[in-house]
């Protein structure tokens, strides 16, 4: 009896000393998760990266769904916040003012305007152009089938709807200059896409310069395509950019942003078909047909993002130097003044 019962003390004390053994395990691991994630929090110091709602398809859309963005910001301490969508980078732009976004891309061209009066948001990331002749044609100066336009020549006294301060007009105005016509005998009429398209459509304008997703709906709807922004001395890259107090207090967390851009932009070069139609595979955002293949092959071809270098500031200078000759630009924009280097910033 004696020798039971000891037996019995003995095997309470040994799990009593194996329970507190794992307690103060499992409080070291906690301690020891706790640490690190006082540190991230630290480094990120519960930074937010706003941005705008990537719509159905490319790599931030992927990025949304799958909650990348969220897992990898967590590492450093920080949270992502997506916002809504912009029918223009006008209102893109409104939105980083009121700074309701405050991480966006788009071309040189529209942030341009922003960049010559306010200094709170620098280039952090450009895209060099694509320039493989398989890839897909992104923009074009279109007609209609039936216009006597046949040469950029052939604009002249006629309307051209562009978008103003953008892509479409800068594009225009590179290409009248390389073919030595005077700006002032194109009228230019700003549309914005929408706009451009429906005055393109019902003959209100001559010919369009439609970009990005307008291009090849136009071309698909039967437009003649007379030059391409690829056919150009083309300067105005694809560029991220971030309003300053992000970047400058919160480097790390831009970093990872880019990282993961260029890690999917990577991967939707591999595997395309995944990057289409990532929430909706039906009704007006998604793609199907040869507008999916189309979308599939961009994705194929498409250059990565790349951190900014001063020696971008001439890409930044050549565009700018377009709009001012032609009083598109009333200031002037100092390239190292919205270029920022990311990736020695500490």
């Amino acid at each position: 009896m004696w020798t039971s019962r000891r037996r019995t003390r003995v095997a309470v004390a040994v799990a009593a000393l194996s329970l507190a053994a794992l307690t103060a395990a499992c409080g070291g691991a906690d301690a020891a998760k706790s640490t690190a994630a006082a540190a991230a929090g630290g480094k990120g110091g519960g930074a937010v990266l706003k941005i705008k709602d990537p719509g159905n398809a490319g790599p931030l859309a992927v990025a949304k769904k799958e909650g990348i963005l969220e897992k990898r910001l967590a590492e450093v301490g920080a949270t992502v916040e997506w916002g809504g969508s912009y029918a223009s980078f006008t209102a893109t732009i409104d939105a980083v003012r009121s700074g309701s976004v405050n991480v966006l891309e788009g071309a040189i061209s529209p942030v341009l305007g922003y960049l010559a009066n306010s200094k709170d948001i620098k280039i952090f990331a450009f895209t060099d152009p694509v320039t493989d002749p398989a890839a897909p044609q992104t923009d074009g100066l279109v007609v209609r089938p039936d216009s006597p336009v046949k040469s950029v020549k052939d604009l002249v006294g006629k309307q051209v709807a562009v978008n103003k301060g953008g892509r479409g007009e800068y594009l225009l105005l590179l290409a009248l200059q390389e073919a030595g016509i005077p700006a002032d005998q194109v009228k230019r009429v700003y549309l914005n896409p929408d706009q451009g398209a429906s005055a393109f459509a019902t003959g209100k304008v001559d010919a369009w310069w439609a970009i990005v997703r307008a291009y090849p709906e136009a071309v698909a709807k039967g437009a003649r395509v007379i030059v391409h922004g690829r056919d150009l001395p083309d300067k105005d890259l694809n560029m991220q950019a971030a309003r300053v107090e992000l970047l400058k207090e919160h480097p790390e967390v831009v970093r990872v942003y880019l990282k993961v851009l260029q890690e999917l932009t990577t991967e939707a070069k591999q595997n395309p078909e995944r990057f289409q139609n990532v929430f909706l595979t039906q009704g007006p955002t998604a793609v199907s047909g040869p507008r999916l293949a189309e979308e599939v092959a961009k994705a194929k071809y498409a250059a990565v993002p790349r951190f900014a270098t001063v020696a971008d500031g001439a890409f930044v200078t050549d565009v700018a130097g377009i709009f001012q000759k032609y009083g598109v630009l009333p200031g002037t924009v100092n390239p190292d003044d919205v270029i920022f280097d990311l990736k020695q910033a500490a």
